[in-house]
């Protein structure tokens, strides 16, 4: 593990702490570290727990010790779910906001118990539950389990609880343990953390296996028997750590769903790549003038697609500049030698300006620290990906197109499949600015889940990877709630990457 840390992040990052409400019976247990990770042999099978306010678990001390946690809180709760964490203060809205559609859905009725703890770290960047330490991480164990895990990194630099509403309430209702990680470091300058560059991305890999491993023994010994099935699942930077845990600890896992994952790979692309020609081209372009139209063919050849111009202007402002400066910084700090992540919004020309930033063209060193958190393709075991056609921060030609092709190359294919979903983008709060022009991925994610799950236990092979066309005449209500994969025409061919 990258237990080291650069020094701590700034208080701007985030302010005030996220304590629990004890509105429900909480207690607090210091876990072993000593404990192995897997227990030697399996018990027999538990009776499922009754419904009913807070379930059997409420009625005894718990034992449940999560091996490798310093410090951990039990909660019983009538409702694990966000219908229910968000008055209860054993989520943070924080955490998910801006992740999915105003009206998704909120399922309810799933009690259970919620345990919220870290492991040994020594950044502090995570404030929730007012603990000040990172490696934070969250455990729900459903009354009614399904026999299955669920584990999840975060997207973007989020804390443990923002797949919640996206990913965690729907697999509960499904019966499903889950667990998801901080993924070690957290907050805009999550580069402070580990000692070289690189580190403090490696140590989302990491953190993930830790997690998983400590996450299957704990569901072992809550249940009395372990896991008939684990799987991986995340948007973003948390699909990213999919695509890694399946290439390089496929044993822990059954398989996973890759949401729109980051791709990192030394020769590129990334989005080191193409983020500096938007942050060149796009003021140019917003401009107008004589070289506006050059500066649109810019932005096309960089992969921002051809009709995505309506997103650009709130990527320009809220995503591009910023996602360039702090990944920059932690993979390639020298550039602008003794400043931090660069200088906003700086115009091209600009000394140590990361509009003019060129990859191809750093010192090898750059290369190394892009090599320890790289991509292969090599899965080990099911890999579902999916991408929206119409995102703009991780374009889908300088991605997931090329993330298929790896997979394929590495002759893993056969156990991939790639959705591209026509009018998906990166975050699906977008969809409520722009519901006639995108459409929600959180649905999509969850018919992609269910293909999976048919794939491993039943043996029904997913449709062959292809492009989901956006239906013709589907109102706002029907894309939130349908995503059927299979849906093929003359506007969907199948993909060959």
């Amino acid at each position: 593990m990258r237990l080291t840390s650069r020094p701590p992040a700034r208080s701007w990052l985030r302010g005030g702490s996220a304590g629990l409400a004890l509105a429900a019976l909480t207690c607090t247990l210091t876990a072993s570290p000593a404990e192995p990770a897997e227990p030697a042999e399996p018990a027999p099978p538990a009776a499922a727990a009754p419904a009913g306010p807070g379930g059997i678990h409420c009625m005894h001390p718990t034992r449940v010790r999560v091996p490798g946690a310093e410090h951990q809180r039990v909660a019983c709760l009538d409702e694990l779910t966000t219908a229910g964490t968000v008055a209860s203060g054993h989520t943070d809205p924080a955490d998910w906001a801006g992740l999915t559609p105003r009206d998704l859905a909120v399922p309810s009725g799933i009690p259970g118990l919620q345990i919220d703890g870290y492991f040994p770290d020594t950044s502090t960047t995570n404030t929730n539950n007012g603990w000040n330490h990172d490696a934070q991480f969250v455990i729900r164990l459903p009354d009614r389990w399904n026999g299955g895990l669920v584990v999840a990194g975060t997207p973007g630099n989020r804390e443990q609880y923002a797949n919640d509403r996206a990913i965690a309430d729907w697999v509960l209702s499904r019966g499903y343990a889950y667990a998801a990680t901080d993924k070690g470091n957290t907050g805009l300058a999550f580069y402070r953390d580990g000692k070289e560059p690189g580190d403090a991305i490696a140590e989302w890999n990491d953190r993930l296996t830790q997690l998983t491993r400590a996450a299957r023994a704990t569901v072992a010994r809550h249940y009395r028997r372990p896991p008939s099935r684990t799987l991986a699942t995340g948007m973003s930077n948390g699909g990213y750590l999919v695509r890694w845990q399946l290439e390089n600890h496929p044993g822990l896992y059954d398989g996973g769903v890759d949401w729109e994952g980051t791709l990192w790979r030394s020769d590129g692309p990334t989005l080191l790549d193409f983020l500096p020609q938007a942050l060149r081209n796009h003021p140019v372009f917003a401009t107008g003038g004589e070289g506006a139209d050059a500066a649109r063919r810019a932005l096309h050849t960089a992969g921002f697609p051809a009709g995505s111009e309506f997103l650009w202007p709130y990527h320009h402002r809220v995503y591009w500049d910023l996602t360039q400066r702090i990944y920059r910084e932690e993979l390639d700090p020298g550039f602008d030698g003794p400043a931090e992540a660069g200088t906003p919004f700086c115009a091209p020309g600009t000394p140590a300006c990361d509009a003019d930033y060129d990859y191809a063209a750093r010192p090898r060193e750059v290369r190394k620290a892009m090599e320890k958190i790289a991509l292969t393709g090599r899965i080990g075991k099911p890999l579902i990906t999916l991408h929206g056609t119409l995102d703009v921060l991780l374009p889908i030609t300088q991605d997931s197109d090329v993330y298929a092709r790896m997979v394929r190359q590495a002759g893993r294919d056969r156990l991939h499949r790639y959705y591209r979903i026509e009018g998906g983008t990166h975050t699906d709060a977008l969809v409520d600015t722009h519901p006639h022009r995108l459409r929600p991925l959180t649905p999509c994610h969850r018919t992609a889940f269910t293909a999976l799950e048919n794939w491993l236990m039943h043996g029904h092979r997913p449709p062959a990877s292809h492009t989901v066309p956006m239906p013709g005449q589907a109102d706002a209500a029907t894309l939130l709630n349908a995503c059927p994969l299979d849906a093929r025409g003359d506007a969907a061919p199948p993909f060959t990457p």
